[in-house]
């Protein structure tokens, strides 16, 4: 059996099964604003996806990415402080692609054209409520622990009801 992932926008929280073993849960945080599938609606995309590419595997615990790109940061209060406004995407990603045409794939609707990703976050901020701009965040270390246990390719599903 394969691997797979399950999200779950009423809970607050990230499912691993392998095999349909269950072999890793964790509190996580979806969109400030709810859920929905438009380009620019900052809203998490539901339904079937698939982790499309997985980035920062050498990178240090709390290294800052933009365009999924390392700046050479790593984050601290004082970066907090002199860019109050960033999105801080940390330590991990795992870019995501839609997998169901006209959903969360192509046109107005595509997951990954919308840069939507399972990512580490500062860890001061919230779990276990919504919170992001359309990613789902994670603490840091549960990112690296997901990051080490699945592959590109694992299906991922992003749910209203559980």
């Amino acid at each position: 059996m394969a691997q797979r992932l399950h999200i779950s926008i009423v809970q607050q929280r990230l499912s691993f099964y392998d095999a349909n073993k269950l072999i890793f849960t964790c509190v996580v945080s979806t969109a400030e604003k709810g859920v929905g599938e438009l380009n620019g609606s900052g809203c998490t995309p539901r339904g079937m996806h698939v982790i499309r590419a997985k980035i920062g595997a050498e990178h240090a615990i709390n290294s800052v990415f933009v365009g999924r790109r390392p700046t050479g940061e790593i984050y601290n209060e004082e970066l907090k402080h002199n860019f109050p406004d960033r999105d801080w995407i940390l330590t991990r990603i795992l870019w995501l692609s839609g997998c169901e045409l006209g959903k969360n794939r192509l046109g107005n609707v595509d997951t990954m054209r919308r840069y939507i990703y399972i990512h580490g976050c500062p860890d001061t901020v919230a779990m276990g409520e919504p919170g992001s701009h359309g990613c789902i965040r994670m603490r840091n270390d549960d990112i690296i622990t997901l990051f080490t246990l699945v592959k590109a390719g694992t299906k991922v599903t992003i749910s209203e009801v559980d």
